[in-house]
């Protein structure tokens, strides 16, 4: 690579980062960029607004265009797309086992998975039997994954990652991070490495 980076920041129960996890990689790649895979919380962030809840269900009509616009993004990316029966689900173990996969370079494959399964299948991604088959499909052994992702120091790590979205500004998913410059939303993928490219 040429050195050229974007931050990816998500969170496994953010719809349009799922959209934006299935491509990021192929956009970025045509233009010669690196994605460096940010998994954070959204609950800590939505919790200091006094929301306790996606601000899709907090807000109905706001949710139910999202699923709609979801509906439309999938067709138009060609990725397969169902809409969950239950939402937001629990994203925590995934997101502290994606870290594990960041440290040992799988974590791309482990992101679309777990996306897959959420908003594409309809299963259940805080199930440990789910996240462990998974595993499995990506050749991975889940014993040894799943405890390392348990471990206090990979949970504070975690922690650590959400307080440093936090810091920088990041309220919703997927976002990203160009040196300095923040974007935010789906839509905005193309801005951001436009402008990674030109570093």
């Amino acid at each position: 690579m040429s050195g050229k980076r974007i931050e990816f920041w998500y969170e496994f129960a953010s719809t349009y980062s799922y959209l934006t996890a299935a491509r990021i990689e192929q956009t970025a790649g045509a233009a010669g960029i690196e994605v460096e895979w940010r998994p954070f919380l959204l609950a800590p962030i939505f919790q200091a607004q006094g929301w306790n809840d996606s601000p899709f269900n907090v807000y109905p009509v706001k949710g139910r265009y999202m699923w709609r616009d979801m509906e439309r993004l999938a067709e138009r990316y060609e990725l397969p797309f169902k809409r969950p029966t239950r939402f937001p689900r629990n994203g925590l173990t995934a997101a502290r086992t994606a870290l594990i996969a960041a440290d040992e370079g799988w974590c791309p494959d482990w992101t679309r998975a777990v996306y897959a399964a959420n908003f594409a299948e309809d299963l259940d991604i805080g199930d440990p039997a789910l996240l462990a088959g998974l595993l499995e499909t990506l050749d991975q052994d889940p014993g040894r994954v799943l405890a390392a992702a348990d471990q206090v120091s990979n949970k504070q790590r975690l922690r650590t990652q959400t307080e440093r979205a936090i810091e920088l500004g990041i309220f919703g998913a997927p976002s990203f991070l160009v040196g300095d410059e923040l974007y935010w939303g789906n839509d905005r993928l193309g801005d951001a490495i436009a402008n990674a490219a030109l570093g």
